[in-house]
């Protein structure tokens, strides 16, 4: 976990969800990539919220998740409301 907690945007918490999913290093977050990383993350911590998934394209992007692309950003929001079911 320690790794994962190396990038940007991933601290403790982060880091073990990440882990309780499956993902534990920065390889295999950047494999999954973030949507599926957060589809994971959502089934069994249901309370994430958008925050999340875009702190996990910041962490694979080595952005700031606040950072991120306009278009970006709508394309992950459109994710996590279909997830949703919006």
């Amino acid at each position: 976990m320690a790794e994962l907690r190396s990038m940007r945007n991933i601290g403790r918490e982060m880091a073990r969800k990440l882990a309780a999913v499956g993902i534990d290093t920065p390889d295999k977050l950047r494999e999954a990539g973030s949507t599926e990383a957060f589809f994971r993350l959502k089934v069994v911590f249901p309370e994430i919220c958008l925050v999340h998934l875009y702190a996990l394209e910041g962490a694979i992007e080595d952005l700031d998740y606040n950072r991120l692309p306009e278009n970006r950003r709508l394309e992950l929001k459109a994710f996590s409301d279909q997830l949703r079911g919006r």
